[in-house]
């Protein structure tokens, strides 16, 4: 789908290379950068090594893509290291606005997670807002595993809101994904596809 990400990634093997597309990609730039400063030793996040006016630069760091991973049978150990990785995160006040493990690298064998990945969203928030947001990445592409999300809300360790309020908030979400879709691209792809993910979220039950 064009437009159906918010950047370019390339990588050779030793570097990798981020550059940002569509509305504000300055301000995501730029946050991606301060997040990734900040988190250094406190998180798995790629080393930072250079930042320009259109990209940063990181450090590759060898991995499985958390989604590779549930598709190849390990939600559960999937799942409750995202839940254990976030809590760690929420205890220092911020929200990465785009959690899952579609944006997390796993070691294979131990299924610890080596990297968190684009911290172009993040920012100081709610706690539900990522709750909310992995949860709805594993309804929405990987249905077979919802009922394994009680492994990531148990390894979180901390208080889950109720339903009704995840549920809003991933509609929240949703629609402003609509509102930055629209902005790029009036009309276009991108647009429709989210006006149609807000009626299937909408949807759901508990």
């Amino acid at each position: 789908m064009e437009h159906g990400y918010t950047n370019s990634t390339v990588g050779d093997g030793a570097l990798v290379v981020k550059c940002y597309q569509g509305p504000d990609a300055a301000v995501r730039l730029r946050t991606e950068a301060r997040f990734l400063r900040r988190l250094r030793r406190r998180l798995p996040v790629p080393r930072l090594h250079a930042v320009t006016d259109t990209s940063v630069s990181m450090a590759y760091v060898p991995g499985v893509h958390g989604q590779d991973l549930l598709d190849d049978g390990h939600p559960v150990e999937v799942l409750a290291e995202c839940g254990r990785a976030l809590a760690r995160l929420h205890r220092m006040g911020f929200v990465h606005g785009d959690y899952g493990p579609q944006n997390m690298l796993f070691d294979p064998e131990t299924f610890e997670a080596v990297a968190i990945l684009d911290w172009e969203w993040a920012h100081p928030g709610r706690p539900v807002e990522d709750l909310a947001w992995c949860e709805w990445i594993v309804r929405a592409h990987h249905p077979e595993h919802v009922p394994h999300l009680r492994h990531f809300f148990e390894a979180y360790a901390g208080p889950v809101p109720s339903w009704e309020e995840r549920h809003a908030s991933m509609l929240t979400r949703c629609r402003n994904l609509l509102e930055f879709a629209a902005r790029w691209e009036p009309g276009g792809e991108g647009e429709k596809l989210w006006r149609q993910r807000i009626d299937d979220t909408a949807d759901w039950v508990a």
